[in-house]
């Protein structure tokens, strides 16, 4: 039977491997948590706060993560597959290697956040905030980075092939050795001001 938990504060919990289901949680928050190796599956956080929560290997499908604040969590190995992180924010967390399949991650706050070696496949990233964000070596293929915030992006080594690229700046960005396709090459071209016949 779902349920909806609304304004609870959980402190110092365990739930460790924990198998979440279908619930709601609203505006609460989660304090020194262990949600590691822990699923969740069809369950959706509105409005909630994570600080120092534990997510290593965790594992997340169609759940939503709704206008979030996450602050000195740890995503070691986690998992997030057709998942809905909207509005939500990233603090000084541990991201690497974050592994995300499908969803909707718009509007979601990763400045300056180290990206390093993840994976963003099929992911709606609209107006996403990556600003001075480090993503060497990740994979962001096939993601929708239309209106992003690209200023100051580490994109060394990065493949983006099959990527929205009409919001990035290749002035303000790290590319080298950066893997694109031809179709963005047009794209990159044309904002660099050059002509493609």
């Amino acid at each position: 039977m779902t349920k909806t938990i609304e304004g609870e504060t959980f402190r110092n919990e365990d739930w460790y491997g924990d198998e979440f289901t279908d619930n709601t949680y609203v505006g609460c928050t989660f304090l020194h948590v262990d949600l590691m190796e822990a699923s969740t599956r069809g369950t959706v956080f509105q409005g909630c706060t994570f600080g120092n929560v534990k997510f290593n290997a965790s594992r997340h499908t169609d759940s939503a993560f709704l206008r979030c604040a996450f602050t000195r969590c740890n995503f070691f190995e986690a998992e997030f597959t057709g998942c809905k992180l909207v509005g939500s924010t990233f603090t000084d967390s541990a991201l690497r290697p974050l592994r995300v399949s499908g969803g909707d991650w718009s509007f979601v706050g990763l400045s300056g956040a180290d990206l390093r070696g993840v994976t963003f496949t099929g992911v709606r990233m609209r107006e996403v905030d990556l600003t001075a964000a480090n993503c060497a070596e990740a994979a962001l293929i096939d993601v929708d980075l239309s209106g992003a915030q690209l200023h100051g992006v580490n994109l060394v080594r990065c493949d983006l092939r099959g990527s929205d690229l009409s919001a990035l700046d290749p002035g303000t960005a790290q590319l080298t050795d950066a893997i694109i396709d031809a179709a963005q090459a047009v794209v990159v071209a044309q904002t660099l001001g050059l002509q493609v016949r």
